[in-house]
């Protein structure tokens, strides 16, 4: 009688909205960052369990994305998945402190948008989350992309890949993220999230990220 019981009451507990999955997003990052000896590479495990990098990834690869090889969609998956955890679990935890007020949730179809305004010292900073709700039984709402200040993670990192596509083809801007990954992925294993700048609070996507050299 017992297991069906703490099922029942983790089923019941679990964030079913929009709205309470960006609120038990914020919550469990405030909780992991200022756990004693937190790392950036455990904050971006926290991170990934209400931010979806897969989908975020695919649609700013945009219509790519239809022309490649399954083995071609795996390794760009998996490699801006990467990327993506360590660059997104800084900026999250550099918000970790930072007062957040809850506006409004919309809601259409399987999209939808939550408005929070982000207060860093006398900085109130609009911080716009974007969530999807995947098809079938048991699909859950997560996050896909965060819009800072009117600027989109997805939009941004969508800009760096069409130029890159331009300039290096689909080989060269793999290769240019796995670079990039390794370089954040390094650095994250050993950053404490104490170390994290709260200004970081304010950054939205990273405009050298994909690129940087």
């Amino acid at each position: 009688m017992l297991a069906p019981l703490i099922a029942a009451t983790l089923l019941a507990a679990a964030p079913t909205t929009p709205l309470e999955v960006v609120k038990a997003g914020n919550a469990d990052v405030q909780k992991a960052a200022g756990a004693p000896g937190a790392t950036v590479d455990q904050l971006a495990s926290v991170v990934e369990k209400f931010v979806d990098f897969e989908e975020l990834a695919k649609r700013a690869l945009g219509k790519t994305w239809d022309t490649l090889k399954p083995e071609q969609r795996k390794d760009f998956t998996e490699t801006m998945k990467g990327l993506l955890r360590a660059s997104y679990a800084q900026k999250a935890i550099g918000q970790a402190n930072a007062d957040v007020k809850y506006g409004k949730e919309t809601i259409k179809g399987d999209e939808a948008v939550v408005n929070t305004t982000l207060a860093v010292k006398k900085d109130q900073i609009p911080v716009d989350y974007k969530l999807y709700k995947g098809a079938g039984k048991g699909a859950t709402w997560r996050i896909y992309d965060v819009v800072t200040d009117e600027v989109s993670l997805v939009e941004t990192y969508a800009g760096q890949f069409r130029k890159l596509l331009a300039d290096k083809g689909f080989d060269g801007l793999l290769s240019t993220l796995k670079t990039k990954r390794a370089q954040l992925e390094k650095s994250a294993a050993t950053t404490k999230a104490a170390d994290v700048p709260p200004a970081a609070a304010t950054g939205t996507a990273d405009p050298k990220a994909p690129t940087g050299k």
